[in-house]
């Protein structure tokens, strides 16, 4: 599987100052999801936010605006064709399952079919503080998406009024009118603790991973395989199969040569506060995610940095795909040009090393 990770913040990935067209508009969004869509990506989304006022600050006022993905999906549906489009959607902010699982059907409705959900539960203690919310500890949040989830999944698959009376949701003679045209629309999770990888095996389809080594690929290599197995294997013992991803950044240029002296352009000319603000968010909350990455991997942005040649760029997804990975969900420093650059020079060469077909 080969995914889009949308610009939807202002700064996008990399709280670097260096020049590029990057915006997060829906109009910049939207032309990004098309061009996706018409090279056959199988997947395009963005994550949520909810910041204060300047994001997170610095020169270029890294993601102070920022579009909602839940939102922004049902504008992307009637301009795309096959593409799937996921909406990141935090489910503990006060929406209802009923909520959620009405919108996500209009929306699966709207594309065609083509609709899935990235269910978070929001580890920064600032974000709940917003909707009037006490933080809700790690393995309590998990437990209230479980029972979002099964309830959100009830919504969709009954053909009965429902009731349910659960520990935090409950619902009298609800009905989701019309069902999603799949029936049961495609859940995604980013987890990576237990608790975290309990939900994720129990009820997602495709799991996000990150790196446990850090944004270099060949420590990634050969740290991978081990969280891969173990992930796959959590969902066989609960009688599911499950697809595994990872977010490489990938700076792509003519020669390995010319791709570094970019990366090395965007780290010298990155934004400090931005960056370093930008970490200590993400460092802050009760999440595993993220521990191996310095702040020079931060600045340029991304999980895993696959840097070099086009020839380069896909020996390293080769390697990737060797550790038991399933796909890759893609982020670029200069959106547009960076995607035609990688539609041109790199997306044939997947074709011939077997990553399409």
């Amino acid at each position: 599987m080969v995914g889009l990770f949308l610009p939807h913040q202002q700064g996008a990935w990399s709280p670097s100052k260096a020049p590029r067209d990057t915006d997060w508009s829906f109009a910049y969004n939207a032309e990004c999801a098309v061009q996706a869509d018409e090279m056959g990506f199988d997947l395009v989304f963005a994550l949520a936010q909810w910041l204060a006022k300047d994001g997170y600050g610095g020169e270029i006022k890294f993601r102070a605006n920022a579009l909602d993905p839940f939102v922004a999906s049902a504008g992307l549906a009637p301009l795309t064709k096959n593409v799937l489009l996921i909406s990141t959607v935090h489910v503990l902010y006060g929406l209802h399952p009923l909520h959620v699982a009405k919108y996500g059907a209009v929306i699966d409705h709207m594309s065609g079919g083509r609709w899935g959900i990235n269910v978070v539960t929001g580890y920064k203690e600032k974000e709940p503080r917003m909707f009037g919310l006490e933080p809700i500890g790690r393995d309590e949040r998990y437990e209230r998406a479980s029972e979002f989830t099964e309830l959100m999944k009830l919504l969709w698959t009954r053909d009965e009024n429902l009731d349910f009376d659960g520990r935090w949701w409950s619902t009298g003679q609800a009905f989701v009118a019309p069902k999603p045209l799949n029936r049961l629309p495609v859940l995604v999770n980013a987890a990576s603790s237990g608790a975290g990888l309990n939900y994720a095996t129990s009820y997602s389809d495709l799991i996000f991973t990150t790196s446990p080594a850090g944004a270099d690929p060949e420590k990634t290599c050969q740290s991978l395989p081990d969280r891969v197995r173990h992930i796959k294997a959590m969902a066989k013992e609960k009688g599911r199969n499950i697809r595994v991803l990872i977010n490489p950044h990938v700076i792509c240029r003519s020669t390995d040569a010319e791709a570094w002296e970019w990366r090395d352009r965007i780290l010298a000319e990155r934004d400090w506060v931005a960056t370093e603000n930008f970490a200590a968010d993400f460092l802050g909350g009760d999440q595993d995610s993220w521990r191996g990455h310095s702040l020079e991997n931060w600045s340029v942005g991304g999980n895993v940095h696959l840097v070099g040649s086009p020839t380069t760029i896909v020996n390293w997804m080769v390697r990737l795909k060797e550790t038991g990975i399933d796909g890759v969900q893609i982020n670029f420093f200069d959106f547009l040009p960076d995607l035609a650059c990688f539609r041109e020079k790199v997306w044939p060469l997947m074709f011939e090393a077997g990553l399409r077909n």
